[in-house]
């Protein structure tokens, strides 16, 4: 639209939504006019582009003035106002799972796969913040040597679980520092203490022993791929870190390739920066923090069998993980 686009942000008053705010702004995109929306319950105020906007409660009729809403907020309000908003023409990037193993529903990564937006409906789903980085990152390699196999770990900063998790982070960190110990502190976000410790939990187990952020890790990652076919096993472990996602991936690829040769995939695949020199690796703390695109390094083979190979990948899961990448799909929109 020559004029710019009408935007809404539902959740505009959250984490994710500010840091998607500072994003529209920081990169320029075309906003005609503003409309942020939060759950109602408590009074919010969002300043954009130097204006305070204050936050109210959505509305089917409120949101269908947006050419575009992004919706970082909950899997209950997406599926109440997605589905209809999307059928009356209005693009609804939507930042929670509620869409994302949906039929019909493109499950996007601009750099991985943006074509789906040119055939799609107006209703798009973003991943989860954990499995973003391996995407990106695997995804050259994938198209051009087939990853058959692919095992993670991984290690996951509290902001992934929201600001009481930060909060709840923060308060262990004072007291241990004030009193010598972690405390047991009501109303906890984890499951244990969470300063100076760590924990292979991310979400509830099923039947299976596996967790919600392990399953989805799988059948996120093969929708983004459109490969059913891989085998995908993953341990998704928590860190005492405020933000920035890392991942220990092995991958085992179906055509025979070589460390130049996957060296080369990296250095051209798009949204990452690859270091080749083993000790120049990425950490959370240099490139976790407002970083937009996702790093990588330690390239190696690995010691259990030919074509396996090792990589460690580190990317902001506030800004690549969500509000980032729900703007790229907007700027992607914006082209069409």
């Amino acid at each position: 639209m020559p004029n710019g686009f009408n935007i809404a942000v539902v959740g505009a008053s959250g984490m994710v939504g500010g840091e998607l705010l500072r994003l529209l702004e920081n990169r320029r995109f075309p906003v005609r006019e503003f409309y942020p929306f939060n759950s109602g319950k408590r009074p919010a105020n969002v300043i954009f582009r130097g204006k305070k906007y204050p936050c109210v409660k959505p509305s089917l009729s409120a949101l269908g003035r947006a050419d575009i809403a992004f919706f970082v907020s909950t899997d209950e309000v997406a599926g109440k106002f997605a589905p209809r908003l999307a059928a009356s023409g209005t693009w609804c990037i939507d930042d929670s799972s509620r869409f994302r193993l949906s039929a019909g529903v493109p499950l996007v990564i601009p750099e991985v796969n943006g074509a789906e937006l040119e055939s799609s409906g107006k209703l798009i789903a973003g991943p989860n913040c954990t499995l973003t980085g391996a995407a990106v990152a695997l995804a050259g390699i994938h198209r051009r040597f087939g990853v058959t196999e692919l095992r993670l770990a991984t290690y996951q900063a509290v902001s992934g679980a929201g600001k009481a998790a930060m909060c709840q982070l923060e308060s262990e960190l004072k007291s241990y520092f004030k009193k010598g110990s972690v405390p047991e502190l009501k109303g906890r976000v984890f499951p244990r203490p969470i300063a100076f410790n760590l924990f292979p939990q991310v979400g509830g187990f099923d039947a299976a022993g596996n967790s919600v952020e392990e399953n989805k890790v799988e059948a996120e990652l093969k929708k983004i791929w459109n490969d059913k076919r891989i085998k995908i096993s993953s341990t998704a472990v928590r860190v005492p870190i405020l933000r920035g996602h890392s991942l220990a991936v092995w991958f085992k690829t179906g055509k025979p390739c070589s460390l130049a040769a996957l060296r080369s995939a990296l250095l051209r695949t798009p949204g990452l920066k690859f270091s080749r020199k083993p000790e120049n690796y990425p950490t959370p703390l240099e490139h976790g923090l407002r970083t937009e695109i996702v790093y990588a390094g330690r390239l190696r083979k690995a010691r259990t069998g030919a074509n396996e190979f090792q990589l460690w990948i580190v990317s902001d899961n506030l800004y690549k993980g969500a509000a980032l990448n729900s703007v790229q799909i907007a700027e992607r929109i914006a082209r069409l």
